[in-house]
């Protein structure tokens, strides 16, 4: 099993390149952050979580870019993996932000996953110009998109939201592929664009049945005639118990919250997890 930490990254407590930092020292495997460019203040868009407009946490009007937030813990870092929990790709222009996330990975030597949702805030999308009943439609695309400019010497693509003609584009990432996960309730029709389309899956906060999900996961993986499993990683409790169950259930890592606390606090958490983790 490997163990991951997820920051809600925002301009108060511990500062993201602080925090890999201290991750990888402590041996967690990949750092995470989030992203919302900005939230609308009137929403028709339910929080999954409240099931209203309410949001779970005040973090979401704060969050930090998350790419800055990882090239910063790039600097600092030579092994953990940095990641994102998660990216929405559809808020940005595809052919910069394949850039900038190649860009990062030549930069850490080959270090970066993508996590990445289809977005729950539909307002938020809307803003960007993504009707929420195509973003489905439009994360395909620009993934398919920036894999088109991070691999082709001579890049080119046509599609509703993206289109562009023959381009050069440099740097390539270190990897060559770049893993994508994809974080998003773990329905079937979730489950059918990850096996299309991804290497795997980032469970929500609020997933109720992961069991279930996982199951079903490796069945339309199977259906569909990928190779080998999707990687599964699974926002839970790094409890021996738990750590016991997922292993045996195909999780491949678990991804640990670092508290909402100052730095002090939150350096004390991630010593203490890694000593318990990984002793």
């Amino acid at each position: 099993m490997r163990f991951g930490v997820v920051l809600f990254s925002s301009d108060r407590g511990i500062r993201p390149a602080t925090c890999a930092r201290a991750a990888e020292d402590a041996g967690f495997h990949s750092f995470y952050v989030p992203e919302h460019t900005h939230i609308p203040v009137r929403r028709d868009a339910a929080h999954p979580r409240t099931g209203g407009a309410e949001l779970p946490d005040d973090r979401y009007l704060r969050t930090l870019d998350p790419w800055v937030s990882l090239g910063a813990a790039a600097a600092v870092t030579s092994r953990i993996r940095l990641a994102t929990a998660v990216a929405l790709p559809v808020e940005s222009d595809p052919i910069t932000l394949a850039k900038t996330i190649a860009t990062l990975d030549y930069l850490s030597d080959g270090r970066v996953t993508l996590g990445a949702g289809f977005g729950w805030n539909t307002d938020e999308l809307a803003d960007h110009g993504i009707p929420g009943r195509f973003r489905y439609t439009a994360l395909r695309e620009y993934i398919e998109a920036m894999r088109a400019l991070w691999t082709s010497d001579v890049a080119a693509y046509q599609g509703k939201f993206v289109s562009f003609g023959d381009s050069w584009a440099y740097p390539k990432p270190v990897q060559s592929h770049l893993p994508l996960l994809i974080g998003a309730g773990g329905t079937e029709r979730t489950f059918d664009w990850i096996a299309a389309h991804a290497d795997g899956w980032i469970t929500t906060p609020g997933e109720t049945d992961v069991d279930a999900a996982v199951r079903l996961l490796l069945e339309r993986w199977s259906k569909a005639s990928r190779p080998g499993k999707p990687y599964i990683a699974a926002l839970d409790r790094a409890t021996p118990d738990r750590i016991e169950h997922l292993s045996a259930l195909g999780v491949d890592e678990i991804i640990i919250g670092v508290p909402d606390k100052d730095e002090a606090s939150a350096l004390a958490f991630l010593a203490k997890m890694g000593t318990r983790l990984h002793s």
